[in-house]
């Protein structure tokens, strides 16, 4: 029976590492994956999945306004999709990921999401929160924090160093702009 599969962390965790696993895991077997990513993010070329570790894979670009079942139908009936494979699920919309629920539900794929769960000011984005809500797998990626605890936050900073408290949910950027903490030091870094 497919399932909707949420993973999910803070930045640095390997997210997209274990998409790239997964989607190998099924192709080494002879099966087909279909790979979508944000168009947001370009940090790696548009419609490229890459990791820090030096993996990557061609993916195909949703924005806000892709009707996500009808981009996994048109691809479906080309060819045979044993799975979806989605990295930068926080970018989804709540509709987006009911259109992917449908695809799980009504053609029995399964779709796996891998994205953040928060924001830099620790506010949930609207992919994320509709995905913890309606997922039927769950799963938390770790990282840590400096101090050794489980890093849950992330913080965004400028070019000096400093830390941002306000601005736009959005803003893509790697190592160069977020560090990933624990709580406790997410909190003392806010304040």
């Amino acid at each position: 029976m497919a399932k909707l599969y949420f993973s999910y962390s803070a930045m640095n965790a390997g997210k997209s590492t274990i998409l790239l696993q997964a989607s190998h895991n099924y192709q080494e077997r002879g099966m087909k994956t279909l790979l979508l990513t944000a168009a947001l993010d370009g940090r790696h070329g548009k419609g490229r999945i890459s990791s820090r570790i030096g993996l990557g894979a061609d993916a195909i670009v949703f924005s806000a306004t892709t009707d996500m079942a009808r981009l996994v139908l048109d691809h479906y009936d080309r060819m045979a999709i044993d799975c979806v494979l989605v990295d930068e699920a926080q970018f989804l919309s709540d509709g987006q990921v009911w259109q992917l629920a449908q695809i799980v539900d009504e053609l029995e794929i399964p779709v796996m999401c891998y994205g953040l769960r928060t924001d830099f000011q620790g506010n949930m984005f609207p992919g994320s929160a509709r995905l913890l809500a309606i997922a039927d797998n769950l799963r938390e990626i770790r990282t840590i924090c400096h101090c050794g605890r489980k890093a849950t936050m992330v913080i965004r900073q400028d070019e000096a160093g400093n830390v941002i408290r306000d601005g736009a949910q959005v803003e893509i950027g790697g190592n160069e702009k977020y560090i990933s903490l624990c709580r406790y030091h997410w909190r003392a870094a806010m304040s």
